[in-house]
């Protein structure tokens, strides 16, 4: 593994442990050239995910990028880091199950919401603003509105 602050390929483990509900390995790494400590993650990877964009785009499944835009979408929400981390692995795990290795964008986007939905609701809002592209004040009412049960409309 190369280190990233000195670039040497001669790094050593020091440290190796489950994470993640034993779906990751963690590992700590000591580069012995310029003595930095760092960190980095093992996962098993069943196929090469490729995400077909509405624009018939192609581009490789980036799970980094995916955990970028839930967190973003979850901060300063009580949900807990290990709960997303779950939730993270779980969507993963249900895209490579589908068994294609061509994943329409739309598919993750609806994945994600569903799995937003059940943890935390201003979450799953703040993800669907940016997923549904929402221009205006009336798209998040509209979508909001549609959140609420049958006669519970504040007016």
């Amino acid at each position: 593994m190369r280190c990233p602050f000195c670039g040497n390929v001669d790094t050593q483990v020091k440290d190796s442990r489950p994470a993640e509900d034993h779906v990751a390995i963690r590992r700590r790494r000591f580069c012995s050239a310029c003595g930095g400590r760092f960190t980095t993650y093992e996962r098993v990877q069943l196929r090469d995910l490729v995400v077909v964009k509405t624009n018939g785009r192609r581009e490789d499944f980036d799970r980094d990028k995916l955990e970028r835009s839930i967190r973003i979408a979850a901060q300063k929400r009580p949900i807990e880091p290990e709960r997303l981390d779950q939730m993270i692995s779980g969507i993963v795990r249900r895209l490579e199950s589908l068994g294609e290795t061509d994943i329409p964008s739309k598919t993750i986007g609806e994945i994600v919401m569903e799995s937003l939905a059940r943890i935390d609701t201003v979450a799953y809002v703040r993800f669907a603003s940016v997923y549904k592209n929402f221009q205006a004040a009336d798209d998040f009412d509209k979508f909001v509105s549609e959140l609420r049960p049958e006669g519970k409309h504040d007016e």
